[in-house]
């Protein structure tokens, strides 16, 4: 004699499948760095410039021309003061801009395959001895 009893909430039971999925991303890494750096080369230039320079030349006469009197005009104090020049050379440096770098920073895309095995669960059902399953699909 067989029995069938009620089925109640306590006799339903469940297993739960996953599956994975892949989500694909990027992150921006620092790989490198792009420095500009100025140098200064030093270069000495040379020119030939010509200068002035003014002497006193001394001159003695032992001719005496008629109606020189001898007498030498002199300063206030007593001396003969004569200018005497030289030319000064001035060098001038200028600072003159000769060129403008630009750095300009661009991004490309690559595309790149990726590859990744994916796991998916199944449920399969087996039954031992004289058991029903509704195999309905929910």
């Amino acid at each position: 004699m067989s029995r069938t009893r009620p089925t109640t909430e306590a006799d339903d039971l469940e297993v739960v499948r996953s599956e994975e999925e892949l989500r694909i991303s990027s992150e921006v890494h620092e790989v490198g760095t792009v420095r500009a750096r100025k140098e200064v080369d030093v270069e000495t230039h040379r020119s030939v410039v010509p200068r002035g320079i003014e002497h006193a030349d001394i001159e003695r006469h032992s001719d005496i021309v008629e109606g020189d009197s001898g007498l030498v005009e002199t300063l206030p104090d007593g001396s003969i003061s004569v200018p005497v020049f030289e030319e000064q050379i001035v060098i001038e440096k200028r600072l003159v801009v000769r060129e403008r770098v630009i750095i300009r920073k661009h991004t490309t895309t690559e595309e790149h395959v990726v590859e990744a095995d994916l796991r998916r669960e199944r449920v399969e059902i087996e039954t031992d001895g004289e058991v029903d399953v509704d195999r309905r699909d929910r």
